[in-house]
């Protein structure tokens, strides 16, 4: 796989929002991350599937909240399984792109699934930074690599990819442009596999939850339908779409009992319980 010269900040940072959105990931250290990824060195940045083990309420006070905080990693570790069961035959030769890739969690799993070569890319190069430090350590640096690139225009060859994913980051985006970038970056017959949250438009204008969740990320959350014609208008063609939602609360409810609850557990749990908010996995081909 190719890479180019470290591109600049400004070439990177497109928009005032895009800036804002760096340096919130840029400046975060938020131990619902960091505590969860000191569990077994894997650090991921969205949220968990499946029920809660009960024994973790079982057991001294003392050491509930570390049961609880390893209980939260393996779910969102059983999470990214999820998203990487659905990529599709992934060979050893082929090359992947993690759109949004954190502190690099995801990646590092796909390659010790399949052992294929992993790009990830970030507008955040603190997140950049930290991954490759990761996959150095790991010794897999030079079949996992981090760039600090807009998801928007990766820079990468067209048809060069044979799975594409995003986990919690297409808020982010416009999901026209996103999709159409992963449109021509995937070659034909290609899998792209997207995990995440967006507003039921069903029920009309967003919620209050809903809006509250947006403000504490400094995200975009998208309407259910708008996925659906940014995909048609980009030859993105659905062949799976699963509701998530029922399988995220367990995470989220015990999430808000553990020392690492935000105060966005709330919102969180009433958009999901109310149905203004859907927890949805897309799965899609490149035709």
């Amino acid at each position: 796989m190719t890479t180019t010269a470290v591109p600049s900040a400004t070439s990177v940072l497109r928009t005032a929002f895009q800036k804002s959105v760096a340096n919130y990931w840029n400046l975060e250290k938020d131990p619902v991350n960091i505590k969860l990824g000191e569990v077994d060195g894997l650090y991921h940045h969205h949220y968990g599937l499946g029920p809660v083990d009960p024994s973790v309420f079982e057991g001294p006070d003392e050491t509930r909240d570390e049961r609880m905080i390893k209980e939260m990693h393996r779910l969102e570790t059983a999470q990214a399984d999820v998203l990487l069961d659905h990529l599709g035959d992934i060979a050893p030769t082929d090359a992947l792109l993690d759109a949004g890739s954190g502190r690099g969690g995801t990646s590092i799993m796909a390659n010790l699934r399949f052992g294929c070569e992993v790009d990830g890319v970030s507008i955040s190069e603190q997140q950049v930074a930290f991954a490759n430090g990761q996959a150095h350590e790991r010794g897999i640096a030079d079949r996992v690599r981090f760039h600090f690139r807009n998801m928007l225009d990766t820079g990468f060859e067209t048809a060069s990819r044979r799975a594409i994913w995003t986990n919690e980051t297409t808020m982010y985006v416009d999901l026209f442009e996103a999709f159409g970038e992963f449109s021509r970056l995937l070659a034909p017959g290609g899998r792209y596999v997207c995990i995440t949250g967006c507003s039921n438009d069903v029920m009309g204008l967003r919620s209050k939850a809903v809006s509250r969740i947006d403000e504490h990320y400094i995200c975009n959350i998208h309407p259910r339908s708008q996925y659906f014609k940014a995909l048609a208008a980009n030859n993105l063609v659905p062949i799976s779409v699963v509701d998530l939602t029922a399988d995220t609360i367990p995470y989220w409810e015990l999430r808000a009992q553990s020392s690492v609850a935000t105060g966005i557990e709330d919102p969180f749990l009433t958009a999901y319980k109310e149905g203004s908010f859907h927890y949805l996995m897309i799965v899609a081909d490149r035709v």
